[in-house]
């Protein structure tokens, strides 16, 4: 069974660029307006909640939007993912990302917002940007990396925390599974994880 993270602070890290510039012309200022942007709608999501209850109902939209969970899933489960059926594939980006939207629905409490200080976005390499932030929430302060991607119109591919990617944590877990028992022992794990009582 897959453990658990503290994911409250994708909250703050669904973006999604537009623009039709080509890799190299990336734009980090821009990148980090549009964070800022996309921080706002899931807020504005997540306030007209009636309940914790309802939230991932609400912010899966918001998150298919801003976050390549196709990209997400293959990264985390790794050299196997090209062992899985079209099908297996399929199933496992649902399940992962099902996993994803509920771990930040039951971290994030609907009207608490965090504090966010975004520091100056760059580009490690043609057709990614990084945007590095300072959040406190509830208390406790947290230092989170968004990795974002051009290929599929700037979506977040990776959110980093406190130094731990979510992918490669993910993928430490997923790939002992496909070790195990191959596609469906990864495909189990999640259903597994998805399935646990809160």
């Amino acid at each position: 069974m897959i453990s658990t993270r503290l994911f409250l602070t994708l909250s703050t890290g669904f973006v999604m660029l537009t623009t039709g510039l080509p890799p190299l012309q990336a734009n980090p200022a821009e990148a980090q307006a549009r964070l800022k942007g996309a921080v706002e709608e899931v807020l504005r999501v997540a306030d007209r909640a009636p309940s914790k209850a309802a939230l991932p109902n609400l912010v899966r939209p918001v998150l298919n939007k801003h976050i390549s969970f196709s990209t997400m899933t293959r990264r985390a489960v790794g050299p196997g993912w090209s062992k899985f059926s079209a099908a297996q594939q399929a199933q496992a980006v649902q399940l992962f990302s099902q996993l994803i939207v509920r771990t930040y629905s039951d971290k994030f409490t609907p009207g608490e917002h965090p504090v966010i200080t975004y520091k100056a976005a760059v580009t490690p390499a043609a057709g990614r940007v990084d945007v590095p932030t300072s959040m406190v929430y509830k208390g406790s302060r947290y230092a989170v990396i968004y990795r974002m991607e051009q290929a599929e119109g700037w979506k977040i591919t990776d959110v980093v925390i406190e130094g731990v990617s979510m992918v490669a944590n993910y993928r430490t877990q997923l790939g002992a599974q496909y070790n195990k028992g191959g596609a469906q022992a990864v495909i189990n794990s999640l259903n597994q994880s998805v399935s646990r009582p809160k």
